[in-house]
């Protein structure tokens, strides 16, 4: 792409795919790129009569929806800085980020705002509703005079029209602030990491270098938070670059709604976190796998049991699709073992908020069992070890993906910063001879063994997950041993007959059978069960920190 800036690659997809349909909200309305580009244009109007700068911030809560793209570009392509916010957080948090980023501006969910207040962020200038851009607050009159007549300024502004020639966007540089997002990791302090359009354009570009079958006639359904990274990237920012049509599953997207999208839809691309492929195999693929073990025993069956498996998912994905691309975490190894064993065309990346997210990819077909790939273009890793084709280290990035900083906090961007300028992932891996990246788990989980071994306690609970009955897990360091705390599948056990006293003692006296697969250095003291399920992160990691106890 011969563009070096972000917005100018926006305002040229605009005006190329004027009547293709943009953004559609899932089973309701679809806004073309024209119908995009006509509330962009209003909303600039609204900015500059605000009296909003460029490199303002603009902060936005809600939940996925056509709307929230159209406020994001809208903030990008004025020169402001966008400030999304994960609508799942509280709302002290909200308060707290939209006052800590010193936003001048908030587009918030309906139902995001009944637990807002403008008394709690004084900063504001004006708060807008994003389902209909109705104002729910603005400090002056003059302020809501602007919303009031809006069409009238518009038709004044563009007597003729609007039409592709009056889109025209701030034209950005490399180095400039272009987004803050906020991390919601496993840690529980939200940083604000500062994005700039360097890295928006590397991960662009990635996308055409990994993707370049899409484009204008593509179809994606954005199922994950479009405020995380990983969902603005790949579910919005590289498909309105190409031109390509995302259809916003508005709702809680539960495995259900999310399949019936992709029949609907059938779409070109999926991105995905490992959880729903895990939850895939743990209640369709593996009953299948357990009943036919004694037929793959015979090559002939076990070729034609696997291809129908594979057709069979293939179909249920809307059987359009290149690649599902998942990230976001860990990949149990047994799933992805089957998913090999059935030529499934699936990959697995890594990424952080703080490389605009992705550090490292593959195509499916070029993949390595247990990796995630290898660096992208304009990205470098290091492994900060002795031996990094056999000894874990952390993972070190420097390129063009890297932020700038975590903004108002020069003391963590310090800290997460080498002396020669690379940065500081926490993350603990080894790298092959061909450049192929193999993650072992986050440096701040990593236990230290009675004997001196690195334990990697995700390692243990991939092994734990496999079994029957469970949900998830979290091994944690207890009193000098280790512990499993486990959220039993209660459902399950229903199903098959248990009641849950019954599906209790069963996962209680399992542990034999885990340690039995764990190596000596890993042996589980003992296993707790949790009344609920874990309090998690909107990626649906497990907050850790949580649960952690006095070593």
């Amino acid at each position: 792409m011969e563009f070096e800036s972000v917005n100018k690659i926006f305002e040229a997809s605009f005006r190329a795919n004027w009547d293709r349909d943009a953004l559609s909200n899932y089973q309701g309305a679809t806004l073309t790129y024209r119908e995009v580009a006509t509330r962009i244009a209003m909303l600039h109007i609204c900015f500059e009569q605000c009296g909003l700068q460029k490199g303002d911030k603009v902060a936005l809560c809600s939940r996925n929806q056509a709307n929230w793209g159209v406020c994001f570009l809208a903030a990008l392509t004025y020169g402001a800085v966008p400030v999304p916010i994960l609508h799942e957080f509280k709302s002290s948090n909200v308060h707290y980020l939209v006052n800590h980023s010193e936003s001048k501006v908030l587009f918030v969910g309906e139902a995001e705002w009944e637990g807002l207040t403008e008394a709690e962020m004084p900063g504001l200038e004006v708060i807008v509703q994003m389902n209909n851009f109705r104002y729910l607050y603005s400090r002056s009159e003059t302020l809501s005079d602007v919303r009031d007549n809006i069409t009238r300024t518009f038709s004044e502004k563009y007597p003729n029209g609007f039409g592709p020639e009056d889109v025209v966007y701030y034209e950005d540089s490399p180095e400039e602030l272009a987004v803050i997002n906020y991390t919601s990791g496993t840690s529980g302090f939200s940083k604000g990491v500062m994005l700039p359009y360097r890295s928006i354009l590397t991960n662009i570009r990635l996308g055409l270098f990994a993707e370049p079958q899409m484009n204008c006639t593509s179809e994606v359904v954005a199922m994950l938070p479009s405020a995380h990274m990983y969902g603005l990237m790949f579910e919005l920012l590289f498909e309105l670059a190409i031109g390509a049509h995302v259809h916003f599953l508005t709702r809680l997207p539960s495995p259900k709604i999310i399949m019936k999208a992709f029949q609907d839809i059938h779409p070109d691309i999926i991105i995905a976190v490992p959880l729903i492929m895990e939850k895939v195999y743990k209640m369709q693929l593996k009953p299948i796998a357990d009943r036919t073990k004694p037929m793959m025993m015979v090559p002939i069956l076990a070729q034609a049991i696997q291809k129908k498996i594979r057709n069979g998912l293939i179909d249920a994905f809307g059987g359009r699709f290149e690649e599902v691309i998942l990230g976001g975490a860990a990949f149990n190894p047994e799933v992805e073992g089957f998913l090999r064993k059935i030529h499934f065309p699936f990959t697995v990346g890594y990424g952080m908020t703080e490389c605009g997210p992705i550090i490292t990819y593959e195509k499916w077909f070029h993949t390595r069992k247990g990796s995630c790939g290898k660096a992208i273009p304009g990205c470098e890793i290091r492994i900060d070890s002795t031996n990094p084709h056999k000894v874990p280290g952390e993972v070190q990035i420097k390129g063009s993906n890297v932020f700038l900083g975590y903004y108002k906090n020069r003391e963590e961007t310090r800290k997460c910063f080498t002396n020669d300028g690379w940065f500081k992932t926490g993350d603990m891996g080894v790298m092959d001879s061909d450049g192929y990246l193999y993650l072992r788990g986050r440096s701040k989980c990593m236990i230290l063994g009675s004997s001196g071994q690195n334990i990697y306690p995700e390692e243990i609970e991939a092994v734990i997950n496999n079994a029957s009955y469970v949900v998830e897990s979290l091994v944690i360091e207890d009193g000098g041993g280790l512990t499993a705390l486990i959220f039993p599948d209660y459902q399950q056990g229903q199903n098959d007959g248990m009641d849950r006293e019954q599906l209790e003692q069963r996962l209680a006296d399992s542990l034999p059978e885990f340690n039995k697969l764990l190596p000596v250095y890993a042996q589980l003291r003992k296993i707790e069960l949790m009344p609920e399920d874990f309090e998690r992160t909107p990626k649906k990691s497990i907050k850790r920190y949580l649960y952690q106890r006095n070593k």
